[in-house]
């Protein structure tokens, strides 16, 4: 591995692995951190190119990331875990999810979509312009490229055919936001493909795990602990 994934853990218990989205890194789960940590040893990531982790030198894609969770998981002996994925962090999961399903206990996608057409086209269009921009300087300007590769991810990847979300054997909860960005007909494709998925729309937008994290960590721990009781959120 070119690189060491910076990462915060707190917390004893099942390993719980989060993983955050585009552009961001492991602080925006604070708040998960810090009541995941009551029942599970947490570990928040920051991956490739995001955070205090290096950009390092191999391919700068979902893919990529999502060998380097799995170089991680063997670095810290993790020989399983939970993972919460949001965003480009669900995406990964996906992938790690299909590539690694031993290494797998649980799946929570929360903002996850399978290739760009599942954003809103009005989210959309203005990240292929953007994208579009920085591309035509990326071979003159170090920081062009930079933000080009950023924004590549969410046009470029992840493409993950429908089809081979049937491999996906884990109990996966599929979590979004009444006002995603990510359109709600996609969010339920991925839940309706996945054989034991289950899915929660909860009130307000792509996100909701730190603009409402009362609710949304209830409904993770809820799913993580299988108490139906809690179970009240789903639309």
């Amino acid at each position: 591995m070119d690189i060491e994934l910076y990462y915060q853990q707190k917390g004893c218990g099942q390993p719980l692995i989060l993983l955050h989205g585009n552009g961001e890194n492991s602080d925006c789960f604070q708040a998960q951190i810090e009541e995941f940590s009551k029942y599970f040893h947490v570990y928040a990531i920051d991956t490739r190119g995001h955070g205090k982790t290096l950009r390092g030198t191999k391919p700068f894609t979902i893919r990529q990331f999502a060998k380097d969770l799995a170089n991680f998981m063997d670095l810290h002996h993790i020989p399983q875990a939970h993972l919460l994925g949001f965003s480009d962090g669900g995406n990964i999961a996906i992938i790690f999810a299909l590539q690694y399903p031993e290494r797998v206990l649980k799946l929570v996608l929360n903002g996850a979509n399978l290739d760009p057409k599942g954003m809103k086209r009005s989210v959309l269009w203005p990240i292929e312009i953007e994208y579009a921009f920085y591309k035509r300087f990326a071979k003159r300007n170090e920081s062009a490229k930079l933000k080009a590769e950023m924004l590549g991810l969410m046009i470029n990847d992840p493409h993950i055919p429908v089809a081979e979300l049937s491999k996906i054997q884990h109990e996966t909860l599929v979590i979004a936001g009444t006002n995603d960005m990510i359109q709600k007909q996609h969010t339920r494709c991925i839940a309706n493909h996945i054989a034991h998925a289950q899915l929660a729309i909860l009130s307000g937008d792509h996100f909701i795990a730190y603009k409402q994290p009362e609710a949304f960590n209830q409904r993770v721990l809820a799913f993580l602990f299988d108490d139906q009781s809690r179970m009240n959120q789903e639309a």
